[in-house]
């Protein structure tokens, strides 16, 4: 790395945002518990996700409610701290993808540190999606003169791992 990358501050990554889902399938019982599931980690009201695409073998169809989810994008650093201890601080090489941004699954909401047992939500489990970004990236979301982001600027791989390193996460290959 160059010397005068180590202090760039463009080039600091930072975590966007957190989203939490929960997949019930057509189960509306399921889907009330999700819901207040969700609530309960992040303390902001979860939305409903349906379908767009018709899939008769599986007997969906537009517009039917399958699932909820909730993105944080404050205080994430906190959230991802209690999350990760959920899978002991330990991830897969395989959870991050070429954008720089990772995605794990937390399969009982019990082991998430400061959550109890409660009888009313049982046994479920949740996804997790992390997307990391750098400064400089509004310039692919801003309204006026919209535009890409460049290659040298995108997160890598590597360098995702690295960062979720400093956190005190350790990466398995």
């Amino acid at each position: 790395m160059a010397l005068n990358q180590k202090n760039n501050p463009m080039k600091e990554i930072r975590i966007a945002k957190v989203t939490l889902n929960v997949g019930s399938g057509k189960d509306e019982e399921h889907l009330k518990r999700g819901l207040k599931l969700l609530h309960k980690i992040t303390s902001t009201t979860p939305v409903k996700t349906k379908t767009k695409k018709r899939i008769p073998g599986w007997g969906l169809r537009p517009g039917l409610v399958i699932g909820c989810k909730v993105t944080v994008r404050k205080n994430t650093e906190r959230l991802l701290k209690r999350l990760l201890a959920a899978k002991d601080n330990t991830l897969s090489e395989g959870n991050f993808d070429s954008k720089g941004g990772f995605s794990f699954g937390i399969p009982e909401y019990i082991d998430i540190e400061g959550m109890d047992y409660d009888p009313e939500l049982k046994i479920m489990g949740l996804e997790v999606a992390v997307t990391l970004e750098r400064p400089g990236y509004r310039i692919r979301k801003r309204k006026l003169n919209r535009k890409a982001v460049g290659k040298k600027h995108l997160i890598t791989k590597e360098e995702a791992i690295d960062f979720i390193k400093k956190l005190g996460v350790e990466v398995v290959r």
